[in-house]
């Protein structure tokens, strides 16, 4: 085959390899390697702003189509979560990634030099663009046959891949123990589907911040869901990843500040009965009124009832002076001043 340009013709043959047959329109392969950053660096020189994220998008939909055509033919009978199951682990971005590295996809892409480390999914984005590509040049059955003869039926084992269960929870917990971060599993909802099937929804809680949720039809599922979704949250958002050890520094400091008000050790046993008497303290209200005990009290009314008492009997014991007299009295006047006292003395 003559090659029309021969600036292209390294291209052509690294595509060659990687796709198995030669590109129609090489201009599709070329954004298809274009980095944002590079579309950033010819914004600024007044030239138009061209990269790969629309065959990025493009490409990511073609994907999920075609491998989840696959799956379906090659699992008969199985459950539509084994099926999505399968299906993510193949279009996962460690996944394409792996792919964009071992094809040498990844070599091909143009970049501005310096990528951040939390873009280091910028092989497995290229692998996209690339179907996103292939398509457009050579349209959808060429992606399938691709997908068939290069990808899964060379370098992917389709029943290895589905089978093999990945730990995304213990993942998440050995790295929050190693960074000595405080992690949750948080359950959101628990319901019953028409046909009777559980289903559950998990939350990952990371130092008391919100993570992703996850939803499966069991506990261990749906944990596995909203792990991995977190987990990529964590290496994609380098905010959400301070925002989470922020939190850490303000909780092992709260928890690191010394008491101020340390307790007395001089505590008087309660079960230990004193033998030296007690001195009820007399004390006076806003009126300077003393106040006694209920006992003094006692005592005080007691004692006013008897002066009373030996006031009214003394009054009665004293002589009446008019009952003096040196006036010898006879009978009859005796009587009748006992009769007298007999009728004015209010008792009788």
């Amino acid at each position: 085959m003559k090659l029309p340009f021969r600036k292209d013709k390294e291209l052509y043959l690294s595509l060659y390899k990687i796709l198995g047959f030669y590109p129609h329109n090489i201009q599709y392969y070329k954004v298809a390697m274009l980095h944002k950053s590079v579309a950033r660096r010819n914004a600024k020189r007044g030239q138009k702003p061209v990269n790969n994220e629309r065959l990025e998008f493009l490409g990511d939909a073609i994907l999920d189509a075609i491998v989840g055509d696959i799956v379906y033919r090659h699992f008969p009978g199985k459950r539509e979560g084994f099926l999505t199951n399968t299906r993510s682990k193949l279009v996962q971005r460690e996944t394409l990634n792996r792919l964009a590295d071992e094809m040498g996809v990844t070599n091909l892409v143009k970049s501005a030099g310096h990528i951040s480390s939390h873009n280091s999914y910028m092989g497995g984005n290229a692998f996209e663009a690339l179907v996103g590509a292939l398509y457009l040049d050579r349209g959808y059955d060429a992606c399938m046959r691709f997908m068939k003869k290069r990808i899964l039926a060379q370098m992917i084992n389709i029943d290895k891949v589905a089978y093999k269960e990945v730990n995304f929870k213990s993942k998440l917990i050995e790295w929050s123990q190693k960074n000595r971060i405080e992690v949750s599993f948080d359950i959101l909802e628990q319901k019953k589907e028409e046909s009777g099937s559980p289903k559950f929804r998990y939350v990952v809680t990371i130092e008391g911040l919100q993570g992703c949720e996850g939803e499966g039809y069991s506990k261990k599922e749906s944990q596995q869901k909203a792990s991995k979704a977190t987990l990529e949250k964590l290496r994609k958002e380098p905010k959400f990843l301070d925002e989470v050890f922020a939190a850490k520094t303000r909780r092992t400091k709260m928890e690191e500040e010394p008491v101020q008000d340390v307790p007395s050790t001089n505590v008087q046993p309660a079960f230990i009965i004193s033998n030296k008497p007690q001195v009820e303290e007399k004390r006076e209200n806003a009126f300077t009124e003393k106040v006694f005990t209920e006992q003094e009290s006692a005592m005080g009314e007691r004692s006013s009832k008897i002066k009373k008492m030996s006031k009214q009997k003394s009054e009665k014991d004293e002589f009446d002076l008019s009952d003096i007299s040196a006036k010898e009295r006879s009978d009859e006047d005796i009587i009748a001043a006992a009769e007298e006292a007999a009728y004015n003395n209010p008792e009788n």
